[in-house]
């Protein structure tokens, strides 16, 4: 026969509730590493660089998602990615990965273009001869800067007025199209200099775009959570826009139904003003003299509620010895 709970030990009932209630907090802080809830098989792959990549940007198989990134450290002169498949996608042991951008505003996701035999190991690293990161601008730039500036531009102009002089006797159009051609050429090598002044100021704001990354990253989230806030702010922009307009609406209506009543009370208040116009030296004359009455009738009122004052010679006093 079962016991019911307040026949036994408590303190034996406490320990056990309390030991449950740890695993269900640890299988709760570690649910990705549980077999059914998260975790799935974990690889790695070497970069030359991370490419704003960050940990829990999600892991992609021809744009569906499969996985997510769990880590990215330093690894000597490469960048140790890991991530892990949660999904019963299989690639071979020849498998390439790619950092690849996700949005405008700088998401990255890890890419994986399935290739080879069988399935690639559980643990297993791709090399970096089988990764690719993102397109560097500055690299870009800067080798365009240094092709440009092998070019002999002379002897390029030189080449394609030869190779206008050989087409003389070929089709008008074609002739006037390499003339075209040729005159561009001697255009390009007599501007040489400003183009390399060009390229040269390209590849510093290149250069400088490089080192200011961080911020542009920066700025492009804080401008994300901008425009997260409008959208969030959408209805109350909508409701303050409706409301004005009613407002004014009603402002409208409001004049249109009191035109009557206040063309007349205008009319009475131009009246008005025009006479206080017309008498406003009468007025300045008599705040100037109401200052003086005001302090004398304050003094005369000033002891109390009667009148503090006396007239001269009221009665007649009679003379005497006269």
């Amino acid at each position: 026969m079962v016991k019911p709970f307040r026949e036994r030990n408590p303190v034996r009932i406490g320990a056990v509730s309390l030991a449950v209630i740890a695993l269900l907090v640890l299988a709760a802080f570690r649910a990705q590493d549980l077999p059914l809830i998260g975790g799935g098989d974990t690889y790695y792959a070497n970069f030359t660089e991370a490419g704003g990549l960050k940990p829990d940007d999600e892991v992609r198989i021809a744009g569906v998602r499969v996985g997510k990134v769990r880590s990215i450290e330093l690894d000597g002169d490469k960048v140790k990615v890991g991530f892990t498949i949660d999904s019963s996608s299989g690639f071979g042991d020849e498998t390439r990965a790619t950092i690849k951008v996700k949005t405008l505003l700088g998401s990255m996701f890890l890419a994986l273009e399935p290739a080879g035999q069988g399935q690639l190991a559980e643990g297993s690293t791709i090399p970096v001869e089988r990764t690719t990161s993102p397109y560097d601008v500055v690299e870009a730039f800067t080798g365009l800067a240094d092709t440009a500036g092998q070019i002999d531009t002379d002897q390029l102009a030189q080449a394609l007025s030869t190779l206008a002089d050989l087409t003389a006797t070929t089709p008008e159009s074609f002739r006037r199209a390499l003339d075209g051609v040729s005159a561009l050429s001697r255009n390009i090598a007599a501007k040489d200099e400003r183009i390399n002044t060009l390229l040269q100021n390209l590849q510093r704001v290149s250069t400088v775009l490089d080192q200011r990354d961080d911020d542009l990253i920066a700025l492009m989230r804080e401008a994300d959570v901008l425009f997260r806030a409008l959208v969030e702010r959408r209805e109350a922009v909508h409701n303050l826009l409706v409301s004005t307009t009613t407002l004014s609406k009603e402002l409208s209506r409001l004049i249109e139904e009191t035109r009557a009543d206040l063309t007349p009370a205008l009319d009475h208040m131009n009246n008005v003003l025009a006479v206080l116009n017309k008498n406003e030296e009468n007025l300045d004359e008599s705040l100037r003299l109401m200052a003086p009455f005001y302090r004398v009738f304050a003094s005369t009122l000033g002891n109390g509620p009667w009148f503090d004052t006396y007239i001269q010679n009221m009665p007649p006093v009679p003379q005497v010895g006269r």
